[in-house]
């Protein structure tokens, strides 16, 4: 009984000195798995903890069910609409650039650690894949707000990239335990049973589990666990199939987490609980199962090979898997930056570990040291690779609080409370003036405690007022609320004036366009003629050029753009011309 006790009690202290330091360290850009992987190595055999911890089985086991919520909370989170802009990109990165990356880094370990080259092949489908507990942790916790469409070929790669990496793994270890059983039939089915068995059963098997939570009614917290329990028994019988349970319930959690009904607010937050002690639990293993002081050993080489993985073999993958859809450079280069590298890495290297293979031990520790050095250079550095490559969408504040109204057609809508800051654009205006945006009303504003009657109401910074709005107008309503009014620096700002996305180019182009309209862009209204313009399809933030006008993608409800703003022209002679032209249109007028 005492030593249960103290097991207890030694838990529950590497936990809360995991939490504390991560909340310390998230000042400095020290992600927070990082922060337990290291908590976990001090409290192993070589740290002052001086646990002695070897249960390679029970890592494993740990590591796939953590894996197996993570992805589960990451499907919860993601929309169909991103699938509109992502999914392309993402199977492409996923499948074509999972296999360059892990060839690249195989031929070039092999020649450093001076190993056969088919365990240098391993060691690269080991590291080969992104990590999708490094992702999500970081893209939610860094208070960074991405583009939509780079944001969602991260996530998404990320949630769909490990059966390629799982089949390059359990490929090259059967080829170098058994090389006379392989044959080419045998690779091709593999794959398609890998991709195929796991994408069908998981839509289907998410289909009859969503069904299931739309029916079921109990408490929040009891609802996540089933959601849980569902998923992990979705992940357990696609892998008793041999078709990939991380696929499977990726695309569980996100059929169930776009039913309207299925789901509640309360009910994410305590997936998000839930998603972050597995985490928290599997990176604390994985520290314990490394012995720290044979890192040290391979130091040199599995550093060289983590520097050629960062700014080598993932680089040049995401060139040529990303080729076929024009990203730019700046969006090509903080895709490879982002390429993660977390626990999938580590859980794969103990297949060999399990299999008893030769080297296993060095594939062991070359994984964790890649691991490492991703998460130390790239994991802390996210911000600012974000800023460099310029795909940060505007910041906003957010809300007091938000609540999703169940039964509302998408986009849903939901009752958002603002606080009136000082000076803000919507202060002292009456109720009745205010210029929300479309599907937007005001319900209620509390002054002091007390509601105030909407028709003789004149907002003053401190009243709380709450909003029914879709959630993508979070944005304009918190520059309306929240946000101080100050004129933007005139070089500084995407748009002038907004204007809606039916209108017509030529009327527009009359006024502001700098050169004269093709036959074909006559007829087009800005939304028309923005999709023809744009390689592929657009986000809120997007800009392009016209007829010299400078137009950016402000509000979209679906595909559909359906507000527009216009930049006018800079220089001093197109704004002449410009005010010219509006002079001469003043004058013809009646």
């Amino acid at each position: 009984m005492e030593s249960i006790d103290h097991a207890i009690l030694l838990g529950a202290v590497v936990m809360t000195l995991g939490i504390l330091l991560g909340v310390f360290s998230a000042r400095f850009g020290v992600p927070f798995l990082l922060v337990f992987l290291g908590v976990g190595m001090l409290s192993g055999v070589d740290g002052p903890g001086g646990i002695r911890f070897a249960n390679t089985w029970l890592s494993f086991l740990v590591g796939n069910i953590a894996l197996a919520v993570i992805l589960l909370d990451g499907g919860l989170r993601t929309r169909f609409a991103t699938f509109r802009v992502a999914l392309r990109p993402s199977l492409s990165l996923a499948t074509v650039g999972v296999a360059i990356t892990a060839g690249l880094v195989g031929l070039f370990a092999s020649w450093m650690l001076g190993i056969d080259w088919k365990l240098g092949l391993l060691l690269g489908a080991i590291v080969g894949s992104t990590d999708a507990a490094a992702v999500f942790s970081l893209l939610n916790g860094s208070g960074i707000r991405l583009k939509e469409r780079v944001a969602s070929v991260l996530e998404i790669e990320s949630g769909i990239n490990d059966p390629m990496a799982i089949f390059l793994t359990l490929t090259l270890i059967e080829w170098i335990t058994a090389p006379h059983g392989m044959t080419p039939a045998a690779l091709a089915w593999r794959l398609v049973v890998q991709f195929g068995v796991g994408g069908v059963l998981g839509a289907a098997l998410g289909y009859c589990l969503a069904n299931v939570m739309e029916r079921v009614h109990v408490a929040e917290g009891l609802q996540a666990i089933l959601v849980c329990a569902g998923g992990c028994m979705v992940f357990a019988i696609v892998q008793s199939l041999h078709g990939s349970g991380f696929l499977a319930v990726y695309l569980t959690g996100m059929i169930v987490g776009n039913r309207e009904r299925a789901v509640t607010d309360d009910t994410m937050r305590a997936m998000d609980g839930l998603a972050w002690l597995a985490q928290s639990v599997m990176f604390l293993l994985l520290g314990l199962l490394v012995t720290p002081s044979q890192l040290w050993d391979i130091a040199l080489p599995a550093g060289a090979v983590a520097l050629f993985l960062m700014f080598v073999a993932r680089p040049l993958a995401v060139g040529v898997a990303l080729l076929p859809f024009r990203f730019s450079r700046r969006e090509k280069a903080f895709v490879a930056w982002m390429g993660l590298r977390g626990a999938v890495p580590i859980v794969l290297s103990l297949f060999p570990l399990l299999k008893g293979m030769e080297d296993s031990g060095l594939l062991f520790r070359m994984a964790f040291a890649v691991v490492l050095a991703s998460l130390l250079c790239q994991g802390t550095t996210v911000a600012l690779a974000a800023r460099l490559a310029r795909v940060l969408r505007p910041g906003y504040a957010e809300p007091l609080s938000r609540e999703r109204l169940q039964g509302t057609r998408e986009p849903a809508l939901e009752l958002m409370q603002f606080l009136v800051a000082a000076n803000a654009p919507v202060e002292n205006l009456r109720a009745d003036q205010l210029e929300l945006p479309p599907r937007c009303r005001l319900m209620t504003v509390v002054r002091e405690g007390a509601l105030v009657p909407l028709d003789q109401v004149i907002l003053r910074a401190g009243d709380a007022a709450s909003v029914l709005a879709p959630g993508g107008s979070v944005p304009l309503l918190s520059r309306l609320f929240l946000t101080a009014a100050r004129p933007p620096a005139w070089d500084q700002v995407s748009h002038d004036f907004l204007l809606s996305g039916d209108a017509l180019l030529r009327d527009v182009a009359a006024l502001y366009g700098t050169r004269v309209l093709t036959p074909a862009e006559h007829a087009l209204t800005l939304e028309h003629a923005m999709l023809a313009v744009f390689p592929s399809p657009p986000v809120e933030g997007d800009a392009v050029e016209i007829a010299g006008l400078r137009l950016t993608v402000t509000r979209m409800e679906g595909p559909k753009i359906v507000q527009v703003g216009l930049l006018l022209p800079r220089g001093p002679a197109t704004a002449d011309a410009v005010k010219d032209r509006m002079w001469r249109l003043r004058r013809r007028a009646p």
